[in-house]
């Protein structure tokens, strides 16, 4: 694991990078990264949504909470989920609608990240 800042990492670097650190994270809050866990699992699972569209909401929302992480999990967990290029780039369509401005230039990193992903599934 390297120790660059995480805008210097590609988009598959920084989900490793975190996924370690939620590593560490998870042996000091054992009980907190477990809930968590067992939060995430659920909120994807397939429901009357499926975790498809989910994983889209999420991507979405992670564009207008301006997270980068968050566009490094939920991108590479929409595409792993079978989410298209266009389905991805319509979701960011709304994410746009919903944060204006700022969410376009954070749309835009999930386009990169979306490049680099496909590289790396290549």
């Amino acid at each position: 694991m390297t120790s660059e800042l995480p805008s210097t990492l590609t988009y598959p670097q920084q989900l490793e990078k975190i996924q370690g650190n939620m590593g560490v994270l998870s042996q000091d809050q054992p009980d907190v990264m477990k809930a968590f866990g067992a939060l995430h699992a659920a909120g994807s699972a397939n429901g009357a949504l499926d975790t498809k569209t989910k994983e889209l909401i999420s991507l979405a929302i992670a564009v207008t909470a301006r997270c980068d992480g968050c566009i490094a999990f939920h991108t590479h967990d929409a595409m792993k989920a079978g989410a298209t290029r266009a389905e991805i780039t319509d979701a960011l369509g709304v994410a746009v609608l919903m944060g204006g401005g700022p969410s376009v230039m954070y749309a835009t990193h999930v386009i990169e990240a979306m490049d680099q992903f496909e590289k790396v599934a290549d």
